[in-house]
Formats: C-alpha cells, sequence, structure tokens
C-alpha cells in the first residue's frame, strides 16, 4: 500500500520489451474485468535513481562530493557530460572514462530537471566516487484492479509508485509484473498498519508497465494469467453510493474472495487516491487482516454490479479503515497522453 510496501533494491536487470505504448489510448471497452489478484511489481526508471548519499573514504579522509554538489536521494541521474545513463554500470563507466577533475550531472528532481557539477574522488586504488547509493527500480507486491477485456490493458494499485526517501513520483522506463501468491500477513493494529508478504518469480512476466501516474500503474498483458470474471460496467460518480460495497482481495495464496465493505464518498479528489472512504465490516477479514493492510492496494471496490473503484490507502490510526480511488479516474490517467 503506500510508499513503505515497496522493497528496495540495489539493481534491477535492465529489459527491453517491443510493444505499442498505452499513452494516448482510450480504453477498448467501457467494460472492464475486475481482478483482485496479486502480482509482482518491477518498475525500472528513467535514468540511475539515487537511493542514499555518503561519504568516500579517501587518502586525505572522509570525502562526499555528491552531497556538496547537491544530489539528494529520490533524484534521478540521466546523463553525465550530455551522455544518457541508463544503469549504475553505465555512471561508473562514463565517471572511469573522465579526463577532467569534475562532470556536470544531468538531474531530474520532482519531475524537473537540471544540472549539477561534481568533482569525483578516488577511494585507495579503486576508480572516481561520488559517494552515492544506485539503484535502477523497486520491486514490491501489489493488486491488479482491472482488465480491459478486449486488448488486455491493465490497471494496478490506484496509486503511483513512489521514491521510499523522497516520496516523489518515479519516471517509469518500463517494468513488468509477475503472478504473486500471498504467503504470511501481518495484521494492522491501531498506529501500526500490517502488510501481506507475497513471493513471485521475475521469470514469469505476464505483463509490461507502461505508465506510473499518481493514480497507479497501467500496462498491457502479454498472456492471461488471471481467473478472469465477468466484465462489468464502470460506475460514474454519480452513480456511486455510501453504504454497502464489497472488495475483492486475495490474503492466501491466490485465491481471490469478496469482502464487505461501507464507503462514502470523499469529495472525489481527482488524482488524490482519497475519492473514497472504505471500511471493512466483513467478520472473516477484520480477524485476518485487522482490515485493510498494506498490500492491497488495487483491491476492486465494486457495488450494484459496478466497478466503483480501488483500494489505495490504510488509516494507520484505524486499519479498519482506508481510501480509494474511482476507476474513472484510472481510466482517465490510463488514456492521458
Amino acid at each position: 500500500m503506500g510508499k513503505n510496501a515497496y522493497r528496495r533494491l540495489g539493481r534491477v536487470a535492465a529489459a527491453v520489451w517491443l510493444c505499442a505504448l498505452l499513452t494516448g489510448r482510450a480504453l477498448a471497452s467501457d467494460r472492464l474485468i475486475p481482478v483482485g489478484e496479486p502480482v509482482g511489481i518491477r518498475l525500472e526508471v528513467e535514468g540511475v535513481l539515487v537511493a542514499g548519499t555518503g561519504t568516500v573514504d579517501t587518502e586525505d579522509g572522509p570525502a562526499s562530493p555528491a552531497q556538496e554538489a547537491g544530489v539528494r536521494a529520490g533524484d534521478v541521474i540521466t546523463a553525465v557530460n550530455g551522455e544518457p545513463v541508463e544503469h549504475a554500470e553505465e555512471l561508473a563507466e562514463l565517471l572511469g572514462a573522465l579526463e577532467e577533475d569534475s562532470a556536470e550531472l544531468t538531474v531530474t528532481r520532482n519531475g524537473r530537471e537540471m544540472s549539477m557539477t561534481v568533482a569525483p574522488v578516488r577511494e585507495a586504488d579503486e576508480g572516481p566516487r561520488l559517494g552515492l547509493w544506485l539503484r535502477d527500480g523497486v520491486t514490491g507486491i501489489g493488486t491488479v484492479t482491472y482488465v480491459d477485456p478486449e486488448d488486455g490493458g491493465f490497471g494496478a494499485l490506484g496509486h503511483g509508485v513512489n521514491d521510499l526517501e523522497s516520496g516523489a513520483l518515479l519516471p517509469a522506463a518500463g517494468g513488468a509484473v509477475s503472478p504473486a501468491a500471498i504467503v504470511d500477513v501481518t495484521p494492522g493494529r491501531p498506529g501500526s498498519p500490517g502488510e501481506l508478504s507475497g513471493s513471485f518469480s521475475a521469470a514469469e512476466e505476464t505483463g509490461v508497465i507502461l505508465k506510473n501516474t499518481d493514480c497507479g500503474i497501467f500496462g498491457r498483458l502479454l498472456q492471461r494469467p488471471f481467473a478472469l470474471r465477468e466484465a462489468v460496467p464502470v460506475a460514474a460518480p454519480d452513480e456511486v453510493e455510501n453504504g454497502e460495497a464489497t472488495i475483492l482481495a486475495c490474503i492466501a495464496g491466490q485465491e481471490v474472495r469478496e469482502y464487505r465493505v461501507e464507503i462514502a464518498r470523499a469529495g472525489f479528489m481527482t488524482g488524490s487516491g482519497r475519492d473514497l472512504t472504505v471500511k471493512v465490516t466483513d467478520p472473516e477479514l477484520l480477524s485476518r487482516t485487522g482490515g485493510i493492510v498494506q498490500g492491497m492496494s488495487g483491491s476492486p471496490i465494486l457495488q450494484n454490479g459496478k466497478l466503483v473503484g480501488a483500494v489505495t490507502h490504510v488509516l494507520t490510526a484505524d486499519p479498519t479503515r482506508g481510501y480509494g480511488i474511482l476507476a474513472v479516474n484510472m481510466m482517465k490517467a490510463a488514456e492521458a497522453a
């Protein structure tokens, strides 16, 4: 659920997917298949993500070139002296080939591009160092909200994948989803959100991630791995009623079950992931998870035979309650260029 649901990766292997871009297209159908199954999510970023900064031990003592240049955790390095950088190894190679004492880094921070001049230092007999902890992407467990029955387009999470340190939305350069199984549940308690723990194999890619937005991740299935239900209409905002509804969620293995909740409209704040409030009322779900837990992000919300939206966040003070996003807002994000 939120940013704490994502595990840090030292490195995510590079991959290239040959597929049509999702951006700029409308959904092929106005009826969507609610899913609720867990998936392993691997997101690659456009450049190299700065996980943190530190010091380099040199002959003259500790040095912090990156910090001195203004580099922060959450920044994405996209070029060195104008040469594009996609992976940590490329950054190291470009620094090693420098003929001057400094280099110009192109950095993206909160969607804004900037330039920084850094002066690498050497650590013992090693090559030039900046004092950076880097990663090429992030990985974690989430839930698929819907699949388009016409073309296999999918939406998941209901919120974006953000950097752990800065909270900034990560600029996606691709990624993949894989079938996952829930292996353990840490129940939520007031002041301590619970969590679903899952496992997945990176070798079993079943879909590609094409967009990471504030309203969820979107992509296209390469195969149909899910036990898909029938497609249902998408509820318009004025069709959403305060009161009883259900969610589709998996809290053990790969079995998706329907659980009772109550929803209330919360102002329809487009793109906030807080269009709805959700209260879990199902006795079984409450006994096993305490309510909404991390990893349930994307669980579809159904009411009156229609797809209303998806669960997005848990209230830390009261894990029986959380927020949801309207399905129509997820669809708008999928359609946007």
